[in-house]
């Protein structure tokens, strides 16, 4: 709690523009309920989910000054930590304070009264032995007795004192001082030297050797014994463990060169001039085969909504069907669906993925809009989508509801910044180049699993435009900034209009330059096949499609009308014939449902499918020159009789011709609706979510928190505040581990209709982090749609340790 109170005192301290960079730095500490002073505000801030999310942001050098620190045990003073990274000239003495800045503005380091640098307690966890050092020797011998300090210091040739604390601190005086050490180890066997030397090497990650106080001689480690009597190695209290390395001796071994790495600068690349109309010619021609692509794709799931896998996710069958059918690789098929997905334009429908209302108005705008959409999915998208393979080198399927990665967002955010630090007019040789400079800005965002450092990551962003000839193009520059009316003007300058007419040749094809717009693309799927598409599409009619336009419906008159409407000329003899041909063959046969009835008007055509021998699998029977019968349904019949290159239709029981134009199917919204009937207090939509997040004033909350008087943290229902709410009451009465801001916010969720993240330990012990959505109080309960499981579940809230708001970036 004492780093919770000197954080809270120095946010109470800051003025107010101070105060909003902190606020803009780390926005999931302020998502409703806002925090109402600036002690919640400091919880909030200190909370390990939020750290994490922090850490995942900073660039190098931040870390490195973070780990400095979590290594002196601050608070320290800004010398002793410019003395351990070796900061030796003004130049570096400016980057260290800029590095401190930012630290500050994320509220993870802060200067305190005493000219002294504070961290967070939860930050000093995140390393177990922060440069490989150990703890200082007077917390490891926190638990030795005074006659074994006085054994030390008589082994070390120093006269002991008294008492035990005088003896302790004689010990510690002794070991801080370097060439002490040193001269002392100079003097020790070789097998001991060999043995401490390894250990500064090596760090308390080093191998475990377990050394006991007063061991026998085939216990101990060759020259463990000659470091333990003098407090060079300090064993455990309980006589259990690996002996430790205090971290002034690994500092001594070390020498008075070593400092701790501190890089402030970031790597350099090898750059090529590049001019922006090279840029845009390469972002655009890649963003607008990719444009064409995803709406191929997403066309190709509108007709035959994709199967998912009993495991979850679509498979490699599926996904190269998908392909096949949009003429796309497996990358843009994997990039196309997971950023659909998180747009809303998929979702799962049962055992499948199908389009949903959403993708239907999508489809109906222009290529620049349509693209924007799926570019703003892909900047935030929790997963890798481009990754085929795991660790184990095992196909991955797509949209497979992985937990969610903030790393490979963070991948993503650290592509954008490394690209925007390159030199107007420059671009990197290789792309792969930039691979180094993203590791300086996000060192703890995911990178490839093959060695190459973000290759995947950068990869999409070539695919996608963001990336040209090694640059930033303006598509990236904008959705850098979250500049969406920029990203919206950019997309339209560099991606071509939908083109809604094509040249129709005599050899049957149909051929679109460009992205073809959403009713030309019907059109031509409905009446041809699609053979390639990308910056050209194009379509093969024949017989079998022409088939399928009329068994949809559609009359020969219609067809010609609509096909002449869209084509640059008049249309070719040649399909002219075709779809006359079609036409007149059409129907000349019909089935009906009695399992099942052919009849027609030409008696020489029915003896001649009743005489067909590869038809004898009917089992077709003539009863009249213009009847026949068939053993096999009606479904087997017709496909048996077009397989044979007939084109008989189907009628209805009323004996009309029955339609087959299939209906697409819709699947319904992506994330379920929360039950604003059953949670407290109603449910407020997605929605006016998203607007509460959108209008989010740092500077108001701000004002409201320097305005707001000192409160107490209630702790408990007899404590500090009343509660706010009844259901705030009802939480803190069952969930007894959540401090009180933990609890204004899963009260809020519930009452608000809102996800939330929360960390739940269940009866096994077992510890998970969910996010639960559609939530519903039922003391001492909690029942929610859990995202983890993709399924209804039942928590005890109890059980509920921390809780985090999902608006986490």
């Amino acid at each position: 709690m004492k780093s919770r109170s000197t954080l809270a005192t120095w946010l109470g301290s800051l003025d107010g523009s101070r105060l909003v960079r902190v606020l803009e730095s780390r926005r999931d500490a302020t998502a409703a309920p806002e925090p109402r002073w600036v002690g919640e505000l400091a919880d909030r801030l200190q909370r390990p989910g939020s750290m994490a999310l922090a850490l995942t942001r900073l660039a190098l050098p931040h870390l490195q000054v973070a780990e400095a620190l979590a290594a002196l045990r601050a608070p320290a003073s800004r010398d002793a930590l410019a003395k351990l990274l070796g900061v030796a000239d003004d130049d570096t003495a400016r980057e260290l304070a800029a590095v401190l800045e930012a630290l500050a503005d994320h509220a993870l380091v802060w200067p305190d009264g005493a000219e002294k640098l504070r961290m967070a307690g939860p930050l000093r966890q995140a390393w177990d032995a922060p440069l490989g050092l150990d703890a200082p020797l007077e917390e490891l011998l926190a638990g030795t007795t005074s006659d074994e300090l006085r054994g030390m210091l008589v082994a070390l040739g120093v006269k002991p004192p008294g008492g035990k604390s005088q003896r302790l601190t004689a010990l510690v005086g002794h070991h801080s001082d370097p060439e002490r050490v040193l001269s002392l180890i100079a003097k020790a066997p070789a097998a001991t030297r060999k043995l401490l030397e390894g250990r500064a090497a090596t760090g308390p990650a080093g191998p475990a050797r377990f050394i006991m106080f007063g061991s026998p001689g085939p216990d101990l480690e060759a020259g463990a014994r000659w470091a333990l009597d003098r407090g060079l190695l300090i064993q455990d209290r309980h006589r259990y463990g690996p002996a430790r390395m205090p971290a002034e001796v690994t500092v001594a071994l070390r020498g008075s060169g070593w400092h701790a790495p501190f890089q402030p600068v970031p790597p350099s690349a090898q750059s090529a001039s590049v001019t922006p109309a090279e840029v845009d010619g390469e972002a655009s021609a890649a963003a607008a085969a990719f444009a064409t692509h995803a709406a191929s794709v997403l066309s190709a799931c509108s007709t035959t909504a994709p199967a998912r896998l009993k495991s979850g996710g679509i498979g490699a069958r599926e996904l190269a069907r998908i392909g096949k059918a949009a003429q796309a690789d497996d990358a843009v098929v994997r990039l196309t669906l997971e950023t659909a997905h998180a747009a809303g334009l998929l979702a799962h429908d049962g055992d499948r993925v199908a389009p949903t209302e959403a993708y239907d108005a999508w489809a109906e705008q222009e290529p620049p809009e349509q693209f924007a959409v799926l570019l703003r999915a892909w900047l935030n998208l929790a997963l890798t989508p481009t990754q085929a393979r795991g660790e184990d080198n095992k196909a991955l399927p797509a949209l497979a509801g992985a937990p969610p990665c903030n790393g490979c967002v963070q991948a993503r955010h650290g592509l954008l910044a490394a690209a925007a630090r390159l030199p107007a007019g420059q671009g990197v040789r290789v792309a792969s180049d930039l691979g180094p400079l993203i590791t300086w800005y996000r060192p703890l965002a995911d990178s490839s699993p093959d060695g190459r450092p973000f290759a995947t990551v950068i990869r999409e962003a070539e695919l996608l435009g963001v990336l040209a000839r090694g640059a930033l193009s303006a598509i990236g520059i904008h959705l850098r900034t979250g500049d969406a009316e920029g990203l919206g003007v950019e997309c339209r300058r560099l991606l071509p209009s939908a083109t809604s007419t094509a040249r129709i040749g005599a050899d049957l094809t149909a051929v679109v330059t460009g992205t073809p717009s959403a009713r030309l693309a019907a059109l031509l799927d409905s009446v041809a096949d699609r053979e390639t598409s990308g910056t050209a599409s194009v379509w093969r009619f024949s017989a079998g499609s022409v088939r399928r336009a009329l068994d949809a419906g559609l009359v020969p008159e219609d067809i010609t009308a609509d096909l002449a409407a869209v084509a640059t000329g008049p249309l070719p003899q040649p399909l002219s014939y075709l779809i006359a041909d079609t036409a007149r063959g059409h129907g000349r046969v019909r089935i009906a449902p009695a399992s099942c009835v052919l009849h027609g008007d030409e008696p020489a055509l029915l003896a001649e499918l009743a005489a067909h021998r590869r038809l004898a699998k009917l089992g077709l029977r003539q009863l009249a020159p213009t009847v026949l019968i068939s053993r096999s349904p009606l479904g087997a019949t017709l496909a048996a009789l077009r397989a044979e290159g007939y084109a008989p239709v189907a009628e209805t029981a009323e004996g009309t011709v029955r339609i087959e134009k299939a209906r697409p199917q819709r699947a319904g919204a992506a994330v379920p609706a929360p039950r604003g009937s059953r949670a407290r207090g109603g449910g407020r939509s997605a929605t006016s979510t998203a607007t509460e997040s959108a209008a989010f004033d740092p500077n108001a909350l701000a004002l409201r928190l320097q305005a707001a008087p000192p409160a107490p943290e209630p702790a408990s229902l007899d404590g500090g505040a009343p509660f706010a709410t009844d259901t705030e009451g009802i939480v803190a009465g069952w969930a007894k581990r959540l401090p009180y801001s933990d609890v204004r916010q899963l009260a809020h969720a519930i009452d608000a209709g809102q996800a939330i993240t929360v960390e739940y330990v269940a009866t096994s012990g077992n510890r998970t982090v969910r996010t639960l959505s559609r939530l519903d109080l039922d003391p001492p309960y909690l029942e929610a749609w859990c995202h983890l499981r993709g399924a209804e579940r039942v928590f005890t809230l109890s059980g509920i340790h921390s809780v985090m708001s999902v608006a986490a970036e």
